[in-house]
C-alpha cells in the first residue's frame, strides 16, 4: 500500500465530511467497514448508518472545515491529528480537535476508523 493512496483516501474522507456529501464520504469505505467514532461508543457499520451521520452534520452545521495537521503512516494504517471548525445554523462557531486512526485495505478503501475526540466539547460550544 503506497503512502500516496493512504493520503488520498484520508483527504477525501475529510473533504466529504466538510462538504457534508454522504455518497462521497461512504465511497471511501470498504463494504464491511467499521467506525469507532468516538472511541468508547459502540462501533458503527459505516454502510448501514452513514446517512444518519451526515444528516446530523447537515442538521446542525451551516459550514464545516477540516484541517489535517499531521499524518503519520505505518504500513496500511495512518494516525491523523485534525482540527474541525464550523458554524452552526444558529450562527455559533465551534472548533474541536482529535486524532483518528485509519486502517486502509488492499483496495485503497478505509476498513476501520478509531476516532479520539470529545463530542461533549463540541456540543458545549453550540449551546
Amino acid at each position: 500500500m503506497s503512502q500516496e493512496v493512504i493520503k488520498e483516501v484520508i483527504a477525501a474522507y475529510f473533504a466529504n465530511i466538510a462538504a457534508m456529501n454522504p455518497q462521497g464520504w461512504i465511497d471511501n469505505f470498504a463494504e464491511d467497514a467499521v467506525s469507532y467514532d468516538p472511541v468508547g461508543e459502540p462501533p458503527a457499520k459505516v454502510h448501514e448508518g452513514y446517512r444518519q451521520f451526515i444528516g446530523q452534520l447537515q442538521a446542525v452545521f451551516e459550514k464545516l472545515e477540516a484541517t489535517t495537521e499531521h499524518i503519520f503512516i505505518a504500513a496500511n494504517e495512518a494516525a491523523v491529528k485534525w482540527t474541525m471548525e464550523g458554524v452552526s445554523k444558529s450562527g455559533k462557531s465551534v472548533k474541536f480537535a482529535g486524532i483518528t486512526i485509519f486502517e486502509v485495505n488492499a483496495e485503497g478503501k478505509i476498513q476501520t476508523t478509531r476516532a479520539y475526540w470529545s463530542p461533549a466539547q463540541m456540543i458545549a460550544q453550540l449551546r
